[in-house]
């Protein structure tokens, strides 16, 4: 899904840029802030971002969204407390497109390898793990960090290879660099419609990886998505 952060008034992006919500979507939202994510389901960030990103709503792929909320920021006090007005706020709405992100504790090291594990299993790319004695804060911090099995980060498309056999005519990978300057290519992981119209050269993308070879270059590379650029 693609971050979203409900003002009282407006939908905005993780960096403060409005979202152009349809009005029935956000009518039945209170006039006070929450924290979320636009989400369609595993596997649809790129549904997401196609269809949330646009300046002129689609009603119809806007019926396939949902904002799913995980904080109050307005509320003072510790997790707990926010999470139990949140929820509390959440039935009250009841509307379908606007759920609330089920959130348990973890007793053990074994049990939050366990979850991940099954999470892993269903598609999910992880766990996300809150301090329930922390006051809410905005951006990234220690408070609220995400535990994955593969790691991912993001690389600049400078370029790309011809494909061949069954994708002649088409992009059969993606060349990128890394913030340090080194290049890679990138072919697992591109659907036959990203290689007719692959990622614009200069965009960033997110890659899936599982450690480096010895020369500095993420193994195992495959496409994951083109990162938001908000």
């Amino acid at each position: 899904g693609i971050r979203a952060y409900w003002s009282g008034s407006e939908l905005l992006t993780r960096k403060g840029h409005k979202l152009h919500a349809p009005d029935w979507f956000t009518d039945p939202l209170p006039d006070h802030p929450i924290d979320g994510e636009l989400w369609a389901g595993r596997g649809g960030f790129q549904k997401v971002a196609r269809t949330v990103l646009d300046s002129e709503p689609d009603e119809a792929s806007w019926r396939d969204i949902r904002f799913m909320m995980f904080d109050l920021p307005s509320s003072a006090g510790m997790f707990p407390k926010r999470y139990y007005e949140l929820s509390t706020m959440v039935k009250a709405l009841d509307i379908p497109h606007l759920k609330l992100v089920d959130q348990h504790p973890i007793s053990s090291e074994e049990m939050l390898f366990d979850v991940l594990e099954d999470i892993s299993a269903r598609k999910g790319e992880g766990v996300m793990l809150r301090r329930v004695d922390a006051v809410y804060r905005p951006g990234r911090h220690d408070d609220l960090i995400k535990l994955k099995k593969h790691q991912d980060a993001e690389a600049i498309v400078i370029g790309y290879t011809a494909g061949k056999g069954k994708y002649r005519g088409m992009v059969g990978a993606l060349i990128l660099k890394m913030p340090d300057g080194k290049e890679f290519k990138i072919g697992s992981g591109l659907t036959q419609a990203l290689r007719e119209e692959p990622p614009k050269l200069g965009q960033q993308i997110t890659y899936r990886y599982n450690g480096y070879t010895d020369n500095g270059i993420p193994k195992f590379a495959r496409y994951l998505a083109v990162r938001e650029g908000y």
